[in-house]
């Protein structure tokens, strides 16, 4: 090799042989440019492609990943492009004209850009030839050549210049190299050795980068830096990794790159070391009974982690075993290459076999036993129910007996046998009366459990007109049936009901007729009669008749014969009468046995008569004193009807003279009349106003009817003032002062009455010196500031007032130390019990009940508590205690302080002392 041939030459050495460069295969640039290996692509085919046809394969070089990196896709959807590039066919397809063109685009994944080229479709002139030519190298190649691919064309001429082919420069270009997976070594395996022309210059150092090189897997390719060979270190796994794409480099001793990097692709060959896995270990599917041979029953699939191009992927299905082998020990087959199970034979029966067992076995190497790997599955084929078994009665005959007149009852039941599917609609009987029930007395339900019909009574039946029934049954399936399949002879059948004869009551059939009747009519006046009759005609029984609800009581019945008379007026205006009708109950009973009995109701229409007057409403009406007030509205009614009702005549009457000077009343219509003033002036009060109405009855009556006018002063409205309406009430000013003022002497009283009650009670209770501390006067004396010139006593300690809580203030005093009215430490005295809620009275009853308290209680300090009670500070201006008495007559005793003890012997001496001296 001249070096004038290009700048650098690369030696590659594979395995022992050496491989050969060829001048297509060398680019002629240094970087490197993604696109297709080709512009366009052409194939042959036949016109007729099937589904799955390999047609062709394209070469995309995406440059910056691998294979998995790329992806491809077309322009027309009959057609499929391959993770390899290999160019199939999604459905099949028909080529009408002489060729077919699409195009196939391609991208990689860290790109957004997007390349094309086209494929051209041939179609062949004479198919024939080219399936013997096929066929030819099939038989030559047969492992060579996949039955799907067809002759590939060279591909279309490359673009050339106007001067020729283009020059190219040569650069580094090493084929792929291929490497058995799963080879035993030794390692480190030789692959290829890397060598530049231009290690006969300087001392050249070659490298590799990428995956399995210096990125994870690490160093499970490796070179040899002087001499360029690389090896593999480990063996390989196809189904880890199909395929390694490494570049090498070549520099200097000084690290200078001499070359372009160049990429090296290592292909793994796959061998058959995995085998079919199933999708799943139990596949279950489902056929009708009785299906045709050739019909579809299920699927199973299987994989193969080996190369599905090659022998070592390809898998083919195969039938092992079925179980149970009846009707035929070959009932389906499956399709060895898409796993589809069809049946093969007939006689499918759901009610012989309900399940099949079918073990199925994939096998790669195209199903090769010998070199082929295996796997098995089950597959659980049901065998689903159809309607091919029409229900069948278990009898000919049924019978059942029913009494007369029920309804709702069950009278017999009748039962079917089906061996189809139980609870499925092939299985659910549904019941038919053909013939035998002319007035639809009975109808039949199916039992959702068992199945059976039951046959019911919906409609009465009358012993006298039907003593039994013969009915005509009929049975079906909810589902029809399946086709061919005839309705058996089984599937009629005879019901025989029997009708018990039972005593019926007897009834009224005149019941719905009302007869007409003048009210007013003397009592004993015969009405109708009202006779039952007896259903029961092939029985002679008597009936006797009484009455059962009369709620006027103006009725009577003949018990024999039952002729009913009035016994009372009958009065069309009772409140028993509704809408001049009048309903009485009577009860018809017969012999029998037992004794059966039936009621009916009477109407009665009751003619009216002119028997009551009109009256007039209202009763009671104000009116102004004005003539040109409002007058009164009044009405009239009448409880008889027209036309001894409205229209009526309103008017007053002569006597005495002066209803018609101050009143005038006027007919509005027939019912109504207005009463107004017929004077200008008329003095308030409550006047009584006769009025006269007449019906129009034949002869008419009439009623004369008081009205209390009140007559009042009216405001601006027209309307009575409150006032006027109590002096209209008959009240005038004294006696409205008078009820006034009795109002006050009661509101007196009752004050009087409570303050004597409080006065009650509080003698009845025990003044106490000790109060509640809420209610404590020497704490409200301070917490209010109602000292008086309390600013000088706010450093005293009023709480020694009160009975303190603990005596730990006291125990841990300095001895010798202590106020004169500080109790002493020691037993506690027994004081009164204080009263819930304390009364003290007032101020001396206090005053008298502390220094009772203080005399009684031995522990008490010379100057008692009475010091405190009083000390207000000097600058009150309260004054002292002693003037509460300054208000006291002379005459008042202070004798009793010398009974107090002689504590208080000065408080005695201060105001006792006059009498002594």
């Amino acid at each position: 090799m001249t070096a004038g041939t290009g700048t650098a030459l690369l030696l590659l050495l594979a395995l022992s042989r050496p491989l050969r460069a060829r001048n297509g295969d060398i680019s002629n640039q240094y970087s490197c440019t993604p696109g297709f290996s080709e512009d366009g692509y052409t194939a042959l085919v036949s016109p007729n492609i099937m589904e799955g046809q390999k047609l062709l394969k394209v070469k995309f070089n995406g440059c910056r990943t691998g294979p998995q990196g790329i992806w491809y896709e077309t322009s027309n959807p009959d057609f499929r492009v391959g993770a390899d590039g290999a160019v199939y066919t999604a459905r099949r397809v028909r080529i009408a004209s002489r060729q077919a063109m699409f195009k196939v685009a391609a991208g990689d994944d860290q790109t957004s850009n997007k390349w094309e080229t086209a494929i051209r479709l041939l179609v062949e002139e004479n198919p024939l030839n080219q399936s013997r030519n096929q066929q030819r190298i099939k038989q030559n190649h047969p492992s060579e050549f996949p039955q799907d691919q067809t002759r590939t064309l060279l591909p279309w001429q490359q673009h050339r210049s106007t001067n020729g082919l283009r020059r190219q420069k040569r650069d580094w270009v090493i084929p792929p190299v291929n490497v058995p997976e799963n080879s035993r070594g030794p390692f480190p395996l030789h692959l290829v050795r890397i060598r530049s022309d231009k290690d006969r210059e300087s001392s050249i150092r070659y490298s590799i980068t990428g995956v399995g090189a210096d990125q994870p897997p690490m160093e499970l390719f490796k070179i040899d830096p002087i001499s360029g060979r690389m090896y593999v270190t480990d063996p390989l796994d196809r189904e880890e990794r199909a395929s390694y794409h490494l570049r090498a480099h070549a520099v200097d001793m000084n690290g200078i790159q001499v070359e372009n990097p160049i990429d090296l692709s290592i292909y793994v060959i796959d061998m058959n070391d995995n085998r079919p896995e199933f999708s799943s270990q139990v596949f279950n599917g489902s056929v009708d009974e009785s299906a045709k041979p050739g019909t579809y029953v299920m699927t199973v699939s299987a994989h193969d982690a080996d190369d599905n191009n090659t022998l070592n992927g390809i898998i083919m299905y195969r039938i092992m075993a079925q179980s149970p082998q009846s009707p035929s020990q070959d009932m389906f087959v499956i399709h060895s290459e898409t796993g589809a199970i069809n049946t093969v034979a007939s006689g499918l029966d759901r009610e012989k076999v309900q399940q099949y067992t079918v073990v199925v076995t994939a096998t790669d190497m195209d199903g090769s036993s010998n070199h082929g790997l295996s796997n098995t599955a089950t597959a659980i084929i049901t065998v689903a129910d159809v309607n091919d078994n029409p229900p069948e009665f278990t009898s000919k005959m049924f019978f059942g007996e029913v009494a007369e007149n029920q309804v709702d009852v069950v009278v017999a039941n009748i039962t079917v046998v089906d061996r189809d599917q139980p609870y499925t609609p092939n299985w659910n009987a549904r019941y038919k009366i053909i013939s035998g029930d002319q007035y639809n007395h009975f109808t039949i339900r199916t039992d959702p459990v068992t199945n059976e019909g039951v046959v019911m009574v919906v409609k009465p039946i009358d012993y006298e007109m039907n003593k039994a029934f013969m009915l005509n049954v009929m049975v079906s399936n909810q589902a029809p049936l399946a086709g061919g399949i005839q309705m058996s002879l089984l599937s009629t059948s005879a019901v025989t009901i029997s009708v018990m004869n039972v005593n019926e009551a007897p009834y009224f059939p005149k019941q719905n007729d009302p007869i007409r009747h003048v009210e007013g009519d003397q009592a004993g006046r015969y009405l109708t009669t009202f006779s039952a009759v007896d259903p029961d005609r092939s029985m002679q029984q008597a009936l006797r008749y009484s009455k059962l609800w009369d709620p006027a009581d103006w009725l009577i019945i003949n018990t024999t014969t039952g002729n009913v008379h009035t016994r009372a007026k009958l009065d069309r205006e009772s409140p028993f009468v509704n809408e001049d009708i009048y309903e009485a109950k009577f009860l018809a009973t017969d012999n029998g046995d037992p004794p059966a009995s039936g009621t009916g109701t009477l109407q009665i229409y009751i003619t009216d008569i002119n028997d009551n007057a009109p009256e007039l409403h209202p009763k009671e009406a104000q009116i102004c004193e004005r003539p040109n007030a409002k007058g009164i509205n009044i009405t009239a009614t009448d409880m008889d009807r027209k036309p001894s009702g409205d229209p009526f005549v309103f008017e007053l009457p002569t006597v005495p003279s002066s209803i018609r000077r101050n009143w005038t009343i006027t007919r509005i219509n027939g019912n109504y009349a207005w009463l107004s003033l017929q004077i200008g002036y008329l003095e308030a009060g409550v006047y009584e106003v006769p009025v006269i109405v007449t019906d129009s009855g034949n002869p008419p009556l009439f009623n004369t009817s008081i009205i209390k006018v009140k007559v009042c002063p009216c405001d601006e409205n027209g309307d009575c003032t409150t006032i006027g309406a109590v002096a209209a009430a008959g009240l005038g000013t004294g006696a409205i002062i008078s009820i006034l003022i009795c109002i006050i002497i009661l509101l007196s009283m009752v004050l009087l009455f409570i303050m004597w009650m409080k006065r009650r009670e509080k003698e009845r209770h025990t003044k106490q010196l000790l109060i509640d501390p809420e209610d404590d006067v020497r704490d409200n004396i301070l917490k209010y500031d109602e000292e008086g010139g309390g600013e000088e006593d706010q450093d005293y300690d009023l709480s020694q007032l009160q009975q303190p809580e603990t005596l730990d203030h006291v125990l841990n005093k300095v001895t010798g130390v202590r106020r004169v009215d500080e109790r002493p430490v020691g037993a506690e005295p027994q004081y009164p019990i204080r009263p819930v809620i304390p009364h003290p009275g007032d101020i001396g009853d206090f005053i008298s009940e502390g220094l009772r308290a203080a005399d009684n209680d031995p522990t008490a300090p010379p100057y008692d508590s009475l010091l405190v009670f009083d000390y207000e500070g000097s600058g009150s201006t309260a004054g002292s205690v002693s003037s509460l008495n300054s208000s006291s007559s002379e005459e008042q005793d202070f004798d009793y302080l010398n009974d107090w003890g002689p504590r208080f012997k000065k408080l005695a001496d201060m105001y006792g002392g006059g009498e002594e001296d």
